[in-house]
């Protein structure tokens, strides 16, 4: 089962993007984060043309997550994150796929730090530490897919201090990351090559992606049901260099299924 997660950033904007990637890669699941469409505006029509079912919440120009499945139906088991009845937002969904569990995450970005954003960052990453300890007690096999707008580590950046101050960076953003992780989840790309860049997200400003200016903020952890079925997994960058790219490139693994 071949498992993607791409920031699609606007997907009405950049639907032919996401088709063009979805005939050539063919994905069994994906998770897609940035939406930025509302509920009504899902281009679903298009998607099943392709042969993918989909489950998705969305929000009027903002944020917005989606589960595609190709030939099978998300069976949505979640469509926001326990913790706060409050938070509207629409940054979690949470589907069983072929016997598996599968999230679309779009954690929040935080900046500018500090205030209230990054002190709303934080909160959602506590709400998503305990929801995950409640997956990871369930036995199901999951995997936490999503953009976590988080740098874990001096090796996912390149180098660079002009970025000293932001959210996605700050010691307690790689802290929660951190210990997310300390519950059992694997880090499958870290996983499948432990060194060297791995980017996902390359800034539209000041000609990172030309300048090979990149960052990881897109992850795939696997529950320890599952760590063990890991074969296989990539970054597809040749789609962040495309005509009217998302400025994230998807990232995916192959399981043994």
């Amino acid at each position: 089962m071949k498992v993607a997660t791409f920031n699609i950033n606007n997907i009405n904007k950049r639907l032919d993007n996401l088709l063009s990637w979805l005939a050539t890669a063919q994905p069994d699941v994906v998770s897609l984060q940035e939406l930025k469409a509302e509920q009504g505006a899902f281009p679903v029509r298009a998607l099943q043309k392709l042969g993918y079912e989909a489950a998705w919440h969305g929000e009027r120009s903002w944020n917005g997550v989606a589960i595609l499945a190709r030939q099978r139906t998300p069976v949505v088991t979640r469509s926001s994150l326990p913790g706060n009845v409050e938070d509207r937002q629409a940054r979690y969904i949470e589907a069983a796929v072929n016997g598996v569990l599968i999230t679309s995450i779009y954690l929040p970005n935080g900046n500018p730090q500090p205030g209230p954003k990054f002190n709303y960052k934080l909160a959602w990453f506590e709400r998503l530490i305990a929801h995950a300890a409640e997956l990871i007690a369930s036995g199901v096999p999951v995997v936490l897919a999503g953009d976590y707008n988080v740098v874990p580590t001096s090796q996912d950046i390149y180098p660079t201090r002009s970025l000293d101050n932001n959210a996605l960076i700050q010691p307690e953003s790689r802290q929660a990351f951190a210990r997310l992780l300390e519950q059992g989840w694997t880090d499958a790309m870290r996983k499948l090559y432990p060194v060297g860049p791995l980017w996902t997200f390359w800034d539209y400003k000041l000609g990172r992606w030309q300048k090979d200016k990149g960052m990881r903020l897109d992850h795939l952890l696997l529950s320890p049901q599952i760590s063990a079925q890991l074969l296989d997994g990539g970054v597809d960058r040749a789609i962040r260099g495309e005509l009217n790219a998302s400025d994230h490139a998807p990232v995916w693994i192959k399981l043994d299924i």
